[in-house]
Order: structure tokens, then C-alpha cells, then sequence
């Protein structure tokens, strides 16, 4: 009677510890599944414990960048908050309000203004200067972030041949918020 009652705890106990096993498995194929292809190891076969050491390695560098895009919303937070006529170098380089930058990418372009919310110019005279420039506006947006008002406008050249001269529309648009 002993020897069947202790056979029988000793199969329940290796049934239980082989589910066990099971389940860790298929948690491991889970986690390692969440890891990026770029960031895994260029090895065909790579053990349980090196896909576990990636995982750690990558949640890591996940968390450091979190704690590094707090902090650098923290100083934003607080450059906005004190006086918006200031000058920043802390987040976004030197610079004194407002702000124009236009990007040339060829047959499309991103103008970006940067004001503080005390200056007020309407969207449609942005859109008049790069029309008039010989653009068509694509896209225009805008968000606000503590005093700070950041404007976007994604512009298309209307006739390839002749383009847009960049160099007037900043300056009619430095112009136009200054």
C-alpha cells in the first residue's frame, strides 16, 4: 500500500514539474517574442538563457530611455513655465522666440514656427506666403506645450521646373511673426 501511494506522489510530482517546465517555456517564447528582430543576436541557435539575458538587456535600455525622455520633459516643463522670452539651451538648443525653420527636402519642404502664446498670427497668413511662393500647403498643425505654441506646415512645390525660393519665404515668414 506504501509503495502505490509514494509511486503515485512521485508521478503527481513529476507531472506538476513538467507543467511547470511547459509554462516557463512558453512565458520565455512570449518574452523573447516582444524583443525587437534588430536588437535579437545574429546566431541561428541561441540558448533559453541568452534570449533571457537579451530580454533583461533590452528592458534596460527601455527604462533608461523612459527615465532620460522624463527628465527631458521635466526641464521643458519647466523652461515654459518660467518665462517664454527666455532663452532655452537645455532642450531644444539656443534660441529666443520665435522661431523659424524650414526644411528643403527637394519637391516638399517643412516650415516649423516656434512662438510663445502672446504672439498671435492666423494660419492662413502662413499658408498666403507659401502659396504665394509657389507652394501648395499639404498639411498644417499645431500644438501648444507649457508657453511654448509649435506651428507645422508640410508644403509641396506647385511647378517642379521652378521650385520655391526658400530663402524669401523664410524671410517673408520671419516678417510675418517677428
Amino acid at each position: 500500500m506504501e509503495k502505490c501511494e509514494s509511486s503515485k506522489e512521485k508521478l503527481d510530482r513529476k507531472t506538476t514539474e513538467r507543467n511547470r517546465r511547459i509554462h516557463m517555456k512558453e512565458l520565455c517564447f512570449k518574452l523573447t517574442s516582444l524583443i525587437p528582430h534588430h536588437f535579437k543576436s545574429s546566431k541561428d541557435v541561441v540558448s533559453q538563457h541568452d534570449q533571457l539575458d537579451q530580454a533583461v538587456t533590452y528592458i534596460n535600455q527601455l527604462t533608461q530611455r523612459v527615465d532620460e525622455l522624463k527628465a527631458k520633459r521635466e526641464i521643458a516643463m519647466t523652461n515654459t513655465c518660467t518665462n517664454n522670452n527666455t532663452r532655452d539651451t537645455r532642450l531644444f538648443g539656443t534660441y529666443e522666440l520665435p522661431v523659424v525653420e524650414l526644411k528643403d527636402l527637394g519637391s516638399i519642404f517643412e516650415v516649423v514656427l516656434i512662438t510663445g502664446l502672446e504672439k498671435n498670427f492666423m494660419m492662413h497668413q502662413v499658408i498666403s506666403v507659401l502659396e504665394d511662393e509657389g507652394a501648395d500647403v499639404v498639411s498644417a498643425s499645431f500644438y501648444t506645450l507649457g508657453a511654448k505654441v509649435f506651428h507645422t506646415f508640410h508644403a509641396q512645390v506647385k511647378v517642379s521646373r521652378f521650385g520655391v525660393d526658400t530663402s524669401r519665404v523664410y524671410q517673408r515668414l520671419q516678417e510675418l511673426i517677428s
